[in-house]
């Protein structure tokens, strides 16, 4: 495959195809679909299907471009990845070699994060009904805790003191976001507007807490230190005028804060919800397409707005951190399926395939639209149309009415911009196993998620002796 050095990172090779979906994605010269240097064809004649195929390199093109572009407006800015969207070890590993710090929710998240050697001075701890025990792993190891409940704070100080420790914290606040009142994005939060999604999911504390756990902290609890507020808008919109006016919202905060308290916040966290689209179109019913703002666009956007902000409230310019998941990791993945049946009716063909509903939850949760490509015959002509299904017990739809070539049983088909909330929340339905997972690197490729068995699926399970005398049991 031929390759190029990139117009921005020159230690990453570039390879050249007819066609391109991102940076290291494409159709190559004979007419198959490539990641990198590996032709999908071969990758799933060696390691089966269904398989989540990640490019290591574009995950670190991504990294790169999502940093460099808030990092020109704003230096001063800390790149934490959602590990919730892909938490895979060797996801993890790249991500921490780029510099990349860490957004961890639950215990297991913050522990992967540990185990792969992030520095725990990246990490931020967040969640809305934290444990004691993942309090306790963020305290020994120096982590910042973002607070989401008002006994939150009682139960941090609790374990610092115990085991004698200074630790940092933020404070997750509710923004009231008066000024997206009449916005309406993505409904992924329930119904109404985009302020009112956000108002009614479960997540932050009121200004009022805020100050009284910012008080609280100064009078009461010397081995904690309030360094941030945090908020995250999630996917509801790809809109930069929408995520300025939370970040102006944040400043805002911020100012009415030290007025109440003397506090001065040293990092504004914005969170994640940053969009990327595709001429194919991706996201949320197939919203983010070419005209979805850049990263660049996010970021001659955002970093201004709290810059304006700051002035206005003669405010000293804070840190910024940004906790982006699917816009780094979503299209680093493909996930390949062999076509099995055919069913073409007068009305309607269905295009069945080993991949599920299982493997790319989000479709069916968040009917989030994946550009479907024919792996073997990339380059021919769509001229059928079909629904693409899996073959859960289940509508198990993956992909309405797509044009594509006349497809036989054995053909490959993959779905693209799978990075992210796809093998992190894979499922069994139908007792399926979960697929494995490769990593390619030009053209090396290595095995990153072995593929689930049939006894790791029936391990957990445990049948009470009673049952078994029934069954199995002699006189029973």
């Amino acid at each position: 495959m031929d390759v190029h050095v990139g117009p921005r990172f020159a230690d990453l090779r570039y390879p050249i195809f007819q066609r391109h979906y991102t940076e290291f994605c494409g159709v190559g010269t004979n007419g198959h679909l490539w990641v990198d240097g590996c032709d999908v064809v071969d990758l799933a004649a060696r390691f089966g299907t269904p398989l989540y195929v990640i490019s290591e390199n574009q995950l670190r093109h991504n990294y790169r471009r999502f940093r460099d572009a808030f990092r020109a407006h704003h230096p001063q800015t800390e790149i934490l990845f959602a590990n919730k969207c892909n938490n895979g070890l060797a996801v993890r590993h790249v991500m921490n070699q780029e510099g990349a710090g860490g957004d961890c929710f639950g215990v297991q998240e913050l522990y992967l994060s540990l185990l792969s050697g992030c520095d725990p001075d990246k990490l931020v701890l967040n969640g809305s009904n934290k444990s004691a025990a993942e309090v306790e792993l963020a305290v020994a190891n120096g982590v910042m805790i973002n607070l989401d409940a008002l006994d939150e704070l009682d139960l941090v100080n609790a374990i610092a003191e115990r085991l004698d420790r200074r630790v940092d914290v933020g404070i997750r606040v509710k923004l009231t976001l008066d000024t997206l009142e009449a916005r309406y994005g993505a409904a992924l939060h329930g119904s109404g507007s985009i302020a009112e999604q956000a108002r009614a999911h479960k997540w932050g504390m009121t200004p009022e807490e805020t100050i009284a756990m910012v008080r609280r902290i100064d009078a009461e609890m010397p081995r904690l230190r309030f360094r941030e507020l945090s908020y995250h808008l999630g996917r509801l919109s790809n809109d930069v005028g929408d995520f300025a006016a939370v970040a102006r919202e944040m400043v805002r905060w911020a100012a009415r804060l030290r007025e109440a308290t003397g506090a001065i916040t040293e990092y504004i966290d914005l969170g994640g919800g940053w969009a990327f689209g595709r001429p194919e179109k991706t996201g949320p019913n197939g919203q983010d397409d070419e005209t979805t703002p850049s990263f660049e666009q996010y970021a001659s956007a955002v970093c201004p707005a709290i810059a304006e902000e700051c002035k206005l409230a003669n405010f000293p310019l804070p840190k910024l951190k940004i906790e982006p998941g699917r816009a780094l990791a979503a299209c680093s993945t493909i996930t390949v399926g062999r076509v099995g049946a055919v069913k073409r009716h007068p009305a309607k063909t269905w295009v069945n395939v080993d991949c599920s509903q299982n493997h790319i939850l989000r479709i069916f949760t968040s009917h989030w639209y994946h550009h479907i490509v024919a792996v073997n015959r990339a380059a021919e002509p769509c001229t059928d149309k079909a629904d693409v299904v899996g073959s859960l017990c289940s509508l198990d739809d993956l992909g309405f009415d797509r044009m594509l070539p006349p497809l036989e049983r054995g053909d490959l088909l993959a779905l693209l911009d799978t990075g992210s909330y796809a093998e992190a929340t894979a499922a069994n339905f139908n007792a399926e196993l979960r697929p494995a997972t490769v990593m390619v690197s030009g053209d090396s490729v290595d095995i990153t998620t072995e593929r689930e068995r049939m006894s790791d699926v029936i391990g957990r399970f445990r049948v009470p002796a009673r049952l078994l005398a029934k069954s199995f049991g002699r006189g029973a």
